[in-house]
This record gives C-alpha cells, structure tokens and sequence, in this order.
C-alpha cells in the first residue's frame, strides 16, 4: 500500500517543501504517490491531475508530481498557464534531478527536490499576492493503490 512506504517524518517533509514553496507563489503543487502504475505514467498522471481538480485553479498552474514508486515511474505534469511559461525543457530537467535521487533510494529528496525546483519557476511567473492568494488544493500528500 502506497501510504505505507513513507515514514509519517518524510511525509511532513515532502508537505512542508509544498508549503514552503507556495508561499512563494500564487501556484499549487501536489504530490500524488502510488505503489504500481500500470501502462503509461503520462496517462496516469493526466488521470490523476483530473481526479484531483487541479485544472480548477485560478491562473490554471498547478503542478503535480506523480510517482509509482514499485515500478519506478514518475512524471511531473503542469497546467497550461505554468506550461506557456516555462522553458520548453524544464519539466525534463526537472525530472533528471529528482532522478538522481531516486537512483539512490532517496524518493523523499528527490521530490523535496522537484517541489523547489518547480516552486522557483511558478514564483517567478507567479508571484506570491498578499491580497488575494489562497491555498487553492490542499499540501497534503494524496496516496493511490
């Protein structure tokens, strides 16, 4: 079971990398963790964007990091509003330094890693507003099968 294969301690680490980064930025990121996916990790991160309403945000750039860890997949998927901004290679490069990580055992580094990653873009192109920010989607890490 996926909830099971982080320690409560990495657990409050990965939401207190989320919560770090967005209070940085109007911009919502979400960790989605699963044991097994199963055919496309594109597909099932696209699913899982969906289940969890991120679409609905209000400059549409949410960010969701997506890992099946049992069969070594991931894929980090942007919205359409952080997606015509970033650089054309960022989610890849962003993707190779949480690889790294991951090669080494340490999955909750490598996404404390992405988080700060893709947190530095949205509060570049989305600034943190004092007046009227909310937390849009929770920082809570949501766990599949």
């Amino acid at each position: 079971m996926a909830s099971k294969l982080f320690f409560p301690e990495q657990k409050a680490e990965i939401v207190a990398a989320i919560k770090a980064a967005e209070t940085q930025t109007s911009g919502e990121i979400q960790v989605h963790i699963e044991s097994t996916c199963k055919g496309s990790v594109l597909d099932r991160a696209a699913k899982v964007f969906e289940t969890l309403k991120m679409y609905q945000t209000k400059d549409r750039n949410g960010v969701l990091v997506y890992l099946a860890v049992e069969d070594h997949k991931f894929a980090i998927l942007g919205d359409a509003g952080i997606n015509s901004v970033v650089p054309a290679d960022f989610w890849e490069s962003t993707k190779d330094l949480m690889a790294n990580h991951f090669r080494q055992g340490k999955f909750t580094e490598g996404l404390i890693e992405g988080i700060h990653h893709a947190g530095d873009q949205l509060k570049t192109h989305f600034p943190y507003d004092h007046q009227d920010d909310q937390n849009e989607l929770s920082n809570e890490v949501s766990f599949g099968k």
